[in-house]
């Protein structure tokens, strides 16, 4: 099991919060996922050997936030 912290800008409230959260969530291989929406961090906990960190990113992308 793997932690990263990735800094994920455009994130301003409990709905951006419930859709980041809600589809990392649903990526096989993940075990926790926490935003933290003043420090414009998200904290993943992934198995890495069922999901890439760069899919997670790509995740977050798809939901129209910008993974730095």
């Amino acid at each position: 099991m793997q932690t990263v912290t990735l800094n994920v800008q455009g994130m301003s409230c409990g709905h951006c919060v419930n859709t980041v959260e809600g589809s990392v969530g649903k990526l096989e291989g993940v075990n926790e996922v926490k935003v933290n929406l003043s420090t414009a961090q998200v904290d993943v906990s992934f198995n890495e050997s069922q999901v890439s960190i760069e899919k997670i990113k790509e995740t977050i992308e798809e939901q129209g936030y910008d993974v730095k």
